[in-house]
């Protein structure tokens, strides 16, 4: 199997990959659905950043932080409807989010909330600084929950 970190050829690359996964994550879904566990199991499926929007000359994407693309499926408690949480300033290059920006942060507290968990009541005072698994910033996105 050719690694997700891909840095040429990657349409074709990615392609593969793509339909690689795609048979487990749907027979995953399909038996959480099926054994009546989809609405409490919440399947984040992501990596830690996206792709640039240009190509290089190799047919390859660098790794870009400034986006992160996720799937999330079942659990309950939020939205289950299609939706962008970022917006992009020019469609056609795609370089930042300007509107529904989400920080990690944000989504890991807003993770925490539907598990029952108040982020902030995580913190705890280490050299001076407070301490949380969503750093001192993040904040629960209420607009994605039902």
């Amino acid at each position: 199997m050719q690694p997700w970190d891909s840095h040429d050829n990657i349409a074709a690359n990615h392609t593969n990959l793509g339909r690689e996964i795609d048979g487990p994550i749907a027979a995953l879904l399909t038996d959480l659905k099926r054994l009546g566990l989809f609405q409490e199991t919440l399947v984040i499926i992501g990596g830690e950043f996206g792709r640039t929007p240009a190509v290089e000359l190799a047919g390859g994407r660098p790794g870009w932080t400034r986006s992160q693309p996720l799937g999330l499926h079942g659990g309950a408690g939020w939205r289950r409807r299609t939706r962008r949480l970022r917006a992009w300033r020019n469609r056609r290059v795609g370089y930042r989010a300007v509107e529904n920006r989400v920080h990690v942060h944000d989504l890991h507290a807003t993770i925490l909330h539907l598990l029952g968990f108040d982020h902030e009541r995580l913190t705890y005072r280490y050299a001076g600084r407070d301490f949380r698994l969503t750093d001192v910033e993040g904040h629960v996105v209420r607009e994605i929950l039902a």
